[in-house]
Order: structure tokens, then C-alpha cells, then sequence
């Protein structure tokens, strides 16, 4: 089976079919390693992506104005146990421009490999950019998985992103968001990780309020079984009159995994206001005696409440 049918194949597990490659009306990227190996673009779309030995380096432009009425797909991922594979793009969106990306990353039989991802994300005046991450890695672990990314919400703006991880074990993830938010702009935050056996998981968002009337949230919700490791760290500043942000974590814990939630808030403006809230513990126990009563297992009751939490 070659690489390309190797990630199609494997696209079910992120929730996505793999027929939107052959769909004429949706824009993709299929990348393994630092190769392309396919890729479409839409009208109002502009995607120029160089193979280099090292990286991919590019770029993907939403022209002004311009609406694209279906999700852009990004599938990265490696087919082999090992390797690297590295990403370094810019995704302005000029003003008025509105888009969802869907970004796969792919990695079924990985042992030990790693995947970077640098990214500098600009939503012009009145832009709204909705960006989805989903994760599938095998059940092995041993990889080193690096997504980080600045992103700039101007005037107006929207700006929504939401990381999964659900599935498999992946290893070392280590997740580093900013986020500057100009005036009357709105950013959204959202994690959802399921990490398992020795997975060692660092997620640090930070959004900086710096225009008035600026609003943000971070959400995040993270699951910790056997001897997994975590420590999210969710930063808000507000630096104007009228912004407004919120951070939300907890974090479940069973076995032997440990978690560490750091909450950090600060105001530099009188009309400002942040408010934050985390929670770490174990499986609620009332839910999970209510479950058992209505005649689920220990192990079915565990696994509903988780799938709630991760929602």
C-alpha cells in the first residue's frame, strides 16, 4: 500500500472520510514526511507549499472577501516507525476572509519519530478562522509531537481552535499557543487529550487581550490514565477597557498518572476583567455509583463518564 492510501486510510480515525480527497470542491494538502503527495486548491484559496529536505516551508493565503464554503483538509503524518517531520507555515487570511481548516496528523505506526509544527496564523479586520486539530497515533508511543503557533486576531476578528487527541498513545506532546487579540476581536481555545501508559503531555495557551472590548476563553480537558504525566498552563492578559477572558481546566486522573494545572491572570487595565477556574480529581464517584446502579461495569461507567468529560 503506498503512503497516500496508507494516510487515507487512516483518516476514519479523526472523524473524517476519506473521500473528501477525491471531492473536486474541497481544498486538501496530503503530506508524509516532507512530501506532498497530493494537494487541490478552491477559488479564494492560495496554497504554495515547498518540499525542502528539512521542512515543508510555505505558505496558505484566504484572499479578502473571500468565503470558502467547505473545510481546507491538512494531512500530515508518517507511515514508518521512525522519522521526521517538520512544518513551517504561515495562514494569513486578509480581511473580510472566512475559513475552516481541518488539520489531520497521522501517525499509525510510529515508535519513534518526530512531528514539528510551526505555524504564524494572521486574521485580518473582520476575518473569522475556525482551525481544528485532530491526532491518531498507535498504540506504541515513543514519539515527540511539537505544535506551536502564533496567532494575531485583528480588529473584528475571530479566531477558533480546537486540539484532540483521543486516541492511541502518543508519546511526548508538547502544545505552545499565542494568541494577541486587537480590538472588538474574539479567540477560542478548546483541548481535549486522552493521554495513556507513559505519555508525558505539556500544554501551555496564552492569549493576550490587547484591544479593547478584546474576549477570549481557554477551555481545556484532559484525561490521565496509568502513568501519564501533564501540566497545562492557561495564561490570559488584558491590557484594554472592556476585554474580557476566562481560562477553564480540569483535569481527571487515574491509576498512578499525575497532573498539574497552572492557571496564570493578569490585568493591566481598571475596566479589564480575567477569571480562571481549574479542577483536578479523580472519576466523579456519585456518577460512577449512579452508572453501575443502572447495571453498566466499572469499566463501561469509567469510559462513559470520560467520554463526557472529553465532549
Amino acid at each position: 500500500m503506498s503512503d497516500l492510501e496508507t494516510l487515507r486510510h487512516t483518516l476514519p480515525m479523526v472523524g473524517t472520510e476519506p473521500s473528501i480527497l477525491d471531492d473536486t470542491g474541497i481544498a486538501h494538502v496530503v503530506a508524509h514526511g516532507h512530501r506532498i503527495l497530493s494537494r487541490r486548491t478552491v477559488p479564494g484559496l492560495r496554497v504554495e507549499l515547498e518540499e525542502t529536505p528539512d521542512a515543508l516551508i510555505g505558505q496558505l493565503t484566504v484572499e479578502a472577501g473571500a468565503t470558502i464554503a467547505q473545510p481546507v483538509h491538512l494531512c500530515f503524518g508518517l507511515t514508518d516507525p521512525t522519522g521526521v517531520q517538520q512544518i513551517t507555515i504561515e495562514v494569513p487570511l486578509q480581511e473580510g476572509a472566512q475559513a475552516r481548516i481541518l488539520s489531520h496528523c497521522l501517525f499509525p505506526v510510529a515508535q519513534a519519530a518526530q512531528h514539528r509544527m510551526q505555524a504564524v496564523m494572521t486574521i485580518g479586520p473582520g476575518a473569522s478562522l475556525t482551525y481544528t486539530e485532530g491526532h491518531y497515533h498507535g498504540l506504541h508511543g515513543g514519539m515527540q509531537v511539537l505544535p506551536h503557533a502564533t496567532i494575531t486576531v485583528g480588529q473584528g476578528a475571530r479566531y477558533f481552535s480546537d486540539f484532540s487527541l483521543l486516541s492511541g498513545s502518543v508519546g511526548h506532546l508538547d502544545i505552545d499557543y499565542r494568541v494577541d487579540v486587537e480590538e472588538d476581536g474574539l479567540a477560542e481555545l478548546s483541548a481535549k487529550i486522552l493521554a495513556h501508559k507513559t505519555d508525558r503531555i505539556t500544554l501551555k495557551e496564552a492569549v493576550v487581550l490587547r484591544g479593547e472590548r478584546a474576549r477570549s476563553l481557554i477551555r481545556s480537558r484532559v484525561v490521565l490514565e496509568d502513568e501519564a504525566r501533564a501540566e497545562i498552563t492557561g495564561i490570559t492578559e488584558a491590557h484594554a477597557a472592556g476585554a474580557r477572558g476566562h481560562v477553564d481546566c480540569m483535569e481527571v486522573v487515574q491509576g498512578r498518572a499525575q497532573a498539574s494545572a497552572i492557571p496564570i491572570v493578569k490585568v493591566c487595565h481598571p475596566g479589564a476583567k480575567v477569571t480562571h477556574e481549574a479542577a483536578i480529581g479523580s472519576v466523579d464517584k456519585q456518577a460512577l455509583e449512579t452508572l453501575m446502579a443502572r447495571g453498566l461495569s466499572p469499566e463501561q461507567a469509567v469510559e462513559l463518564i470520560v467520554s463526557g468529560i472529553l465532549r
